[in-house]
Formats: structure tokens, sequence, C-alpha cells
């Protein structure tokens, strides 16, 4: 009898140890970075306004995607209705642009995404949010360089693309490129190492490429009208039959006119360009050195998208309208457009402003990346040496190499279409992150983001552990379903938060499940199968109970200077819109995306999660605040 005791004894001690573990592990993943106490001279003043902002987003949106993108998609996705896809991509951005405004307006600092996912939403919420965006600028470098390695190709004939293809060709795997492009590789090492030697963009130079941006833009949508033949929007089989005796391969024909891959292209064409809005964000960085951001914000939000929207669709409507979009080049559109209607000179101009604009947006997609490797780097969830400074020159060179490496890797080996896929993947992640926060964070109690007070918050529960005391109970403790239906508090509780945050993740399972359902089998689920309407049914109410009782929760009246409106309707659908786009993409992308994102959570739970900011700063507190950089901004100040 009292041996058994004595093992009932110490098995109940292995499970309290084992609880505490968890606990601790736990309370790690979730652990919120504090704010640095910021002097008064280090506040920006406000000295922008709404046009400023819309400027500023114009410029780090209307660069390369408008020129390489819109070819792969109208040939292979979507035809003439890229129109429409764009249309459907501008929505689903503004929506996630007011989401972006209302989860960067609960930091009191400018910052990046990642730095307001770490100060919100916790260590490792912050660690998928940066890695993922690492992915971004991955992507964007290669694609870029791949860009800018066929534009100058076809300026000289298309002899280094047909010399390497001959040769490599045979050698490559099919889901490789034809052939390896050591141009797009040799650029990559150009730009880091100007990178390495302190070079940055310039407010004059941003200036006058601005300037020459927009009227290359509109004199490609004017041309396009001029130039452009209405037939192109209503081809038929018989035309393809008559173009087929080309000299080059032709596009997939679809069911031709003007929406030849149907609904389905439209909404798969909608996910590609998703990431071609991104810049965004830089207006949500930039927006509190407004003197009214609440109007500043969502006004130059609306008319930046709109704008996008304009010039994207008008150059996609230019581009289908003077050639058949079986015909078009994916990867070289605007130039052989202009040659297919009889304006070389014009083709020649416009390769060599695509060249330019190529350059200037990688090099400052690649000087934001290494950015956001050292800042990362600095919080220890990376390994600390990627953010080891070149004294001279004040660089992250080890950053500026390794993310070099990768992208160069990546512009090798991979076709541009393969690169804009998951490019959009990651994009996605990002909007759904970001609408996932704003949902949930709405519901939660007030919270701390000074350094001081996080450290009291800390300090005290020991304290609390170790001499408990009669807790009042919650109010709605003891009814629970009263506490989900009808809250007696009014304002958020830490039960309620917890309420909100389990139904939100379910309705994320959910929505994804119902995102299978339709993108999958569309057609059992809408003709009137028993099984799967019945189950799509049920999803449907299921969503539609868990988003009651998350609305009858109480909301955080903590003053904003931006909210979302009819929360939680509006995130629930762009979480569900991000998520089934997602869906829409290849299955090779989807290996890719979770081969990344294994490799980095192997880092994460190997490395950062031991060698954080917070784990190290009894020993080691951080020596700056690099992390108010913004993600989009051009100058080279780092650590």
């Amino acid at each position: 009898m009292t041996c058994s005791k004595a093992q009932g004894g110490a098995s109940s001690t292995i499970f309290v140890m084992l609880g505490q573990r968890v606990r601790q592990f736990g309370e790690k993943l979730v652990r919120r970075r504090p704010l640095e106490p910021r002097n008064e001279s280090e506040i920006p003043t406000p000295h922008l306004n709404t046009f400023d902002l819309v400027v500023f987003g114009v410029n780090r949106t209307l660069r390369a995607g408008v020129y390489i993108l819109a070819g792969a998609v109208a040939v292979y996705v979507a035809g003439p209705a890229i129109i429409i896809s764009f249309l459907v991509a501008g929505l689903f951005a503004l929506l996630s642009g007011f989401y972006f405004a209302e989860f960067g307006a609960r930091v009191p600092c400018c910052g990046s995404v990642y730095l307001y996912s770490y100060v919100t939403m916790g260590q490792l919420y912050a660690f998928i949010t940066g890695w993922n965006i690492i992915l971004h600028f991955v992507l964007a470098t290669a694609y870029l360089t791949r860009a800018w390695s066929y534009t100058f190709d076809s300026l000289i004939g298309n002899h280094i693309s047909q010399k390497l293809e001959g040769t490599f060709s045979e050698h490559m795997p099919s889901f490789l490129a034809p052939y390896p492009d050591f141009v797009a590789l040799a650029l990559v090492l150009l730009m880091a190492g100007l990178l390495i030697l302190g070079v940055h963009v310039t407010a004059r130079v941003t200036k006058v490429s601005t300037g020459i941006n927009a009227l290359v833009l509109s004199f490609i949508i004017i041309s396009g009208f001029i130039k452009g033949d209405l037939h192109n929007w209503q081809l038929t089989e018989q035309d393809y039959k008559l173009a087929a005796s080309d000299s080059y391969s032709l596009g997939p024909l679809g069911s031709g006119g003007f929406v030849p891959f149907g609904f389905e292209g439209i909404l798969q064409g909608a996910a590609v360009p998703f990431y071609s809005f991104f810049g965004l964000n830089a207006i949500v960085t930039t927006g509190k050195e407004t003197p009214n951001p609440q109007r500043s914000i969502p006004w130059s939000i609306g008319i930046f998208i709109s704008i996008c929207f304009l010039v994207y669709s008008g150059v996609s409507a230019a581009l289908t309208l003077m050639v058949p979009y079986y015909q078009i080049h994916p990867y070289n559109p605007l130039p052989q457009s202009f040659h297919h209607v009889g304006w070389a000179p014009a083709g020649y101009f416009v390769a060599v402003v695509i060249l330019c604009a190529l350059f200037y947006s990688l090099l400052v997609v690649m000087l934001t990346m290494s950015r956001l490797i050292c800042a990362m780097a600095e919080d220890g969830l990376l390994f600390r040496g990627l953010g080891k400074i070149y004294a001279r020159r004040g660089t992250p060179i080890v950053a500026i190499l390794v993310s070099a490496t990768l992208s160069g890797i990546m512009a090798v080996l991979f076709e541009i279409h393969h690169l804009v896929e998951l490019l959009s993947v990651g994009v996605l992640l990002a909007y759904f992150l970001v609408a996932f926060s704003v949902l949930v964070l709405r519901y939660q109690p007030d919270q701390s983001f000074s350094k001081e007070k996080v450290e009291e918050e800390i300090e005290m529960e020991p304290i609390v552990e170790g001499n408990p005391s009669p807790s009042v109970p919650e109010a709605g403790t003891s009814n629970p379903l009263k506490s989900l239906c009808n809250p007696i508090s009014t304002t958020p509780t830490l039960k309620s938060g917890q309420i909100v945050y389990g139904c939100a993740f379910l309705l994320v399972l959910l929505l994804t499940i119902l995102s299978l359902l339709l993108a999958l089998w569309p057609s059992h689920v809408f003709s009137g199968d028993p099984g799967f309407t019945a189950g799509a049914v049920l999803l449907l109410l299921l969503i539609v109970g868990i988003t009651a009782i998350i609305w009858r929760q109480p909301q955080n009246p903590s003053p904003l200077h931006f909210r979302v409106l009819s929360l939680p309707v509006f995130p629930l659908i762009s979480i569900f819109v991000n998520i089934y786009l997602i869906i829409q993409m290849t299955t090779g992308t989807w290996a890719q995306f979770g081969i990344w994102n294994a490799v980095g959570f192997a880092i994460y739970f190997g490395y950062g999660i031991r060698h954080s900011l917070e784990e190290k700063s009894d020993q080691n507190p951080p020596a700056s605040n690099f992390h108010t950089f913004d993600e989009h901004t051009s100058s080279a100040k780092y650590c």
C-alpha cells in the first residue's frame, strides 16, 4: 500500500513537472517583444499628407510586375480576362490594406509587419511572418533578375538563351527551368557587391525614375488602344489554327473569347498578382507620419489600389488588344507586342526602360531583404552571425551574401511562372496572418508595449504563483454557455479573449475545409450532390454560429487612429479568400513552400527559441533599436 502511494506520488510529480515544462514552452512561443523607450527626438514629426502616401505606395508597386506579370498570366491562366483577375485581386488587396492599417495602428512606432507581429502576437507568430516575408524577397529577387535576363537577351537577338538552352536543356529535370540562367546569377552577385559597398537609392533618383515610369506606362496604354484590335478579345479556334503556322510556339487556346479559361481561370489569375499590391504595406508603415492618420491612411490606400488597378488593367488591356493572348511572350511581353504591331523602335525603347525599372526594383528589394534578416538575427530568431555589420561601410555583409546566394540559386534553376506562384503564396499567407491578427486582437484586453511594464508583469508572475490567494471569479465563468453567447463584461477579459482565440482557430479550420471542397469538387457541391452539398451547408452553419459567438464578445474600446469596420465579418471574408486562393496553387508550389517552412521551423526550434532576445535580455540587453526600420525604405541605414 505504501509502495503504491509512493509510486502514485512520483507519477503525479512527473506529470506536474511535465505540465510546467509544456507551459514554459508555450509561454516562449507567445512571448511578446517589448518596445524600447524612445526619446522625443526619435519620434517622427508629422510631415506627410495623403498625396505623399499614395506616391510612396505607387512608387513601390508599379515597377517590375506591371511590365512582366501580365504576360504569363494572360498566356497560361486567364487570357484577356486578366483584367477581371486584377479587379478581384485589387478588391481583396483593398480589404487587406485596411487590416494592415489597424494592425500597424496598435503599435506606437513605425516599423515592419515583422515588428508589429512580434509586439502584438508573440515570438512564433513573428517568426512565421518574418520567415515568409524573407521568402517573398528571395523570390522577388530571383524573379526580377530572371526577368532582367530575358529582357536583355531579347535586345541582343536571344543569343544567350539559345546557346544555354542548346547546351543544358537535355540535362535539366522537367520541374526546373529549360536552362540555368547564369546572367541572372551574375546580376544577383553584382547587386550584392553594390550593397556591400554601401550603394543606395537617393530621393532624386527615385523621383526621376518614378516620372519616367509614369510616362512610359501612359505611352504603353495609349499605344495599345491605338494599335489594338478588338477581335483579339473574340478569338476562335480558326484564328488559333491560322496562328499555328508561325515560327514560335503558341500558348493554350482554352475556349476562346474574352474568358477562355472560365471562372476558374479568373480566380487563379487573381491569386498570382496578389503580390503586386504588397506595396500597400509601405503606406501603412509611413502613415503615422501624417497629421491625421485616421483620414490619410484609408484614403491613400483606396486611391493607391485604384491607381494600381487602372494601370495594371490598362497595360493588360493594351497587351491583349495588340497581340492574341496565346501569342504573347510570357516573360518579355511588352517589347514583343510592339514588334508584333510593327513598332520595333518603341519595343526597343520599352525594353531599355524595363531594364532600368528592374534594376531599381532589384536594388530596393535586396536592400530590404538584408535589413529584415539583420533584424531577425539581432532578435536571435535567426543565427546572430547574419546580423554582423561590415564596420567600414556599415552594411550587413553576411546577410547580403546569404540572401544573394539563396536568390541566385532560385534565379538559376526556376522559371519565372514558378517563382511568381511561390511568391504569391507567401504574400497571401502574410495577408492571412494580418487579417487573423486584427480579428483576435480587437477582442483582447489592453496590451502593454513598453519594456518596463512588460518586465514588471513578468516579475509579478512568480509572486502570484508562490502566494496563491482567493481569486475573484470572472464574470460569466459560472455558466460557460452564457459566457459564449451573452458575456456580462462590456470590456474584453482574459476569458473572452481566449474564447475568441479558440473560435478563430476553429473558423480557420472550417474555412480551410470549405475551400478544399469548393476548389477540388465544385461541380459536386453546386450540382446538388447530396453528400457534398450537405457537407458544405453544414460547414456554413458552423461558420455562421462560431462567427456569432465572436460577434457577441466585447471589443476593446481603446482608441486607434484607424479601425476596420464590420468585425468579425470582413476579416473572415478576407481569411476565406486568402485560403481559397492559396489552395489554387499547384502541387509543386505547395511542395516548395512546405520545404521552405520546414527549414524555417527547424531553425526556430533548433536555434531561435533558445537564443531569442527575450531569453538573453538579462545577460545581453539590446544595444540598438533597429526594428523601427520600414520594409520599403530605400535608405541604407543599418543596425
